[in-house]
């Protein structure tokens, strides 16, 4: 007679705890959550901010939300090209708000892994809802302290993202060619209380992303140059 009882999941402790893998590398891990719209500068902004980093001797690893599309979080059009259609459709991931909400909660599992291995991490993704951020905040400062997880709000005015516009992503949303665009037929819900705020209207890429750094050092994150 066939059992339903199921295999019990469970967290395997590592022999070499976090701890001794920060203090390997010189630093804390941390996640470092770029959020803002499409086109506000999140991406060359983390980055900017990976750059200088790296330039420390700061172990980091950027997470974009395009090069995640392409892979743990791939759309069902990426998917099919190696996988069958129900697979790809059953597993792929589009960009109707419970779909997004799955991207954001695989993008921080991944976060705190890469976090758990003491590595500093930075995010670029619109991720519009704050239960969805919230809940990844939460998840990383469970498993480790609080402090761990460090929202950056990269804030443009709608007007300037659609003038930008990089990948005529507004221009098609506008047309009616893509759905649930955020800004546009979607909406983005703003940090209320991030523990960092810039806006990429006002100063450029470097500038802001030597304060971050600054920000980061002050914080405890990252020793002193």
């Amino acid at each position: 007679m066939a059992s339903d009882q199921k295999p019990e999941v469970v967290w395997h402790p590592h022999s070499v705890p976090r701890q001794q893998r920060e203090q390997l590398k010189g630093h804390r891990g941390c996640l470092v959550w770029f959020t803002g719209l499409s086109g506000s500068g999140k991406s060359t902004l983390a980055n900017a901010v990976d750059t200088r980093l790296n330039g420390l001797g700061v172990h980091t690893y950027v997470l974009d939300g395009d090069n995640i599309r392409q892979g743990l979080c791939a759309t069902p059009e990426i998917l099919g090209r190696s996988h069958a259609s129900e697979h790809a459709d059953r597993f792929g991931l589009t960009f109707d708000p419970m779909d997004r909400e799955e991207n954001i909660r695989r993008v921080g599992a991944a976060a705190q892994l890469l976090v758990d291995a003491g590595i500093l991490t930075l995010s670029a993704f619109v991720s519009p809802y704050r239960k969805d951020r919230q809940l990844v905040r939460e998840w990383i400062e469970a498993q480790g302290a609080t402090g761990d997880f460090i929202e950056v709000y990269v804030d443009a005015p709608l007007a300037v993202c659609e003038q930008r516009d990089p990948k005529e992503l507004y221009k098609k949303a506008r047309a009616g060619e893509i759905s649930n665009f955020t800004g546009i037929s979607a909406p983005y819900e703003a940090p209320a209380d991030p523990e960092i705020h810039v806006h990429t209207d006002k100063e450029s890429p470097d500038q802001l992303a030597d304060y971050i750094v600054r920000q980061l050092v002050e914080r405890g994150v990252v020793p002193a140059a």
